[in-house]
């Protein structure tokens, strides 16, 4: 498998970590998403969207993260990123969606550059937003959550291959954990699992 990624990309760092978790080999092949490398037809040619991640399974280059981790749990079912019974797939579904539609799309690079370049806001006021949004959704995520150490109990899930990510783009813009003790422990579990540590922005060939 070939992974078209980004180092700082939290969506291709969830798709890191489920490859890591399933102990599923794949080649990194970083997208330069400063120099718009993204952008340029040699990428459109592999994702007509021009974002990463995209994965390329052989028969196919798949795009979206929800989707992604979708066909590898399908493909690769342990260890499951799903837990047993519907009520408790649905929580661990819904926080999620609660990061990558409600959380994430507010607060990616190609939002904060348009509220900074088109829309004429400076650093501080677009920080001001990127908080606001991490904000309102971790309030939300930190009363969801279940006794850990992970997200949901003693097997990770889904909520942690998008907590975590989440939790660093938090950190790298200053943003205070302070209030959320329980994301603060689910996130250092993690970071206490071979999957993680591996799949971290630091550890990637283009990191800088």
């Amino acid at each position: 498998m070939k992974l078209y990624t980004y180092f700082r990309s939290s969506a291709a760092y969830r798709v890191r970590i489920a490859l890591n978790l399933k102990g599923v080999a794949y080649d990194s092949i970083p997208i330069n998403l400063l120099t718009g490398e993204q952008r340029e037809e040699t990428y459109r040619a592999v994702n007509p969207q021009g974002r990463v991640p995209s994965l390329d399974v052989g028969s196919a280059t798949l795009i979206q993260s929800p989707a992604i981790l979708e066909y590898l749990d399908e493909c690769y079912p342990e260890p499951p990123l799903l837990p047993v019974g519907a009520v408790n797939r649905a929580k661990v579904r819904a926080i999620a969606s609660l990061i990558g539609c409600d959380i994430h799309p507010l607060n990616n690079s190609g939002t904060i550059a348009y509220l900074k370049k088109r829309l004429g806001h400076d650093q501080a006021e677009a920080d001001q937003w990127y908080a606001h949004w991490v904000h309102e959704g971790f309030d939300a995520i930190e009363r969801l959550i279940e006794p850990g150490p992970y997200a949901f109990g003693s097997r990770i899930s889904l909520a942690d291959v998008y907590l975590v990510p989440q939790v660093f783009n938090a950190r790298r813009f200053k943003v205070s954990l302070d209030a959320y003790p329980k994301i603060a422990a689910v996130d250092a579990a993690c970071a206490g699992h071979k999957a993680f540590q591996d799949a971290a922005p630091a550890r990637q060939p283009d990191a800088v």
